[in-house]
């Protein structure tokens, strides 16, 4: 092998341990914390616990309220879920199917210049409009849940629904077939990859956000999402690294089991996405 080849391939090997080391190390940190004593955690911060100390999981779940923060992260990343798998799909599908039209194309141009926007541009604005609306609550974050994820939804949405012939619809019609009814049979079916795709960077995106959260349900605390509490967790715990990093590691479960789950739907979304024509 040329010296040149093997330059490459162990630069190759060299970013993807660090890769790894830089993935895996944070959740080495948040295990081992999570089942130490606050004494060991004194003595060493990095080594491994001495034993299987649960009683900090007990601290969190009995008396910290975690379980309706919890709860409250399910249900705004369930029904955001839901919103958009019903309306991206539709409102793509609208476009893609009169993109020549000015008007849909207009409407396209204008979903896609919200890629370019950063979120700190409109954050005022739109806190101040939730605030006038009465919508500083559960509901007003899944609207914007949904509203916000429009923005890169439907620019993929449309470019995979555009490589889909135009003479699948044309047989269906000729079946007898309605445009709802040509949507649901022959387009959602045909959709599922990309679907799968969109619904799980959405699915990650909802349940780990904070900014939004913080801006919306910030007023009361019996509306808080797990990463508020955890935010808020240091002026009630006095910094208690142990109580912490339990409830970190208790927040990831949840999320880490729907991904794995559903990785491959992703990756096959994603991959159909590059090469279909």
């Amino acid at each position: 092998m040329k010296p040149k080849s093997l330059l490459y391939r162990g630069l190759q090997y060299f970013i993807l341990v660090t890769g790894i080391v830089g993935i895996l190390f944070p959740i080495y940190i948040t295990i081992v914390t999570a089942m130490k004593t606050p004494e060991e955690s004194t003595a060493s911060f990095f080594a491994l616990p001495k034993s299987f100390y649960l009683d900090n999981f007990q601290a969190i779940i009995s008396k910290a309220g975690f379980s309706n923060y919890i709860l409250n992260s399910i249900v705004i990343t369930t029904f955001s879920i839901l919103g958009i798998a019903i309306l991206l799909p539709m409102v793509s599908y609208a476009i893609s199917r009169n993109i020549k039209k000015k008007y849909y194309k207009f409407l396209f141009i204008y979903f896609t210049l919200g890629i370019f926007i950063p979120f700190q541009v409109i954050m005022i604005p739109v806190t101040k409009l939730m605030t006038r609306l009465s919508l500083l609550n559960q509901g007003g974050l899944i609207l914007l849940y949904i509203t916000f994820s429009a923005i890169q939804g439907v620019f993929l949405y449309v470019g995979y629904m555009r490589t889909i012939p135009y003479e699948l619809e044309e047989a269906a019609y000729m079946d007898g077939c309605t445009i709802l009814q040509s949507y649901v049979k022959i387009f959602l079916p045909l959709l599922k990859p990309m679907t799968a795709t969109v619904l799980i960077t959405n699915a990650l995106w909802v349940w780990n956000d904070f900014l939004l959260p913080l801006l919306i349900l910030n007023r009361s605390n019996k509306y808080w999402t797990i990463q508020l509490f955890q935010y808020n967790f240091k002026s009630q715990y006095s910094f208690d690294y142990n109580l912490a990093f339990a409830s970190f590691f208790l927040s990831m479960i949840p999320i880490v089991v729907v991904y794995a789950i559903a990785q491959k739907s992703m990756i096959s979304g994603l991959t159909s996405g590059a090469v279909k024509g």
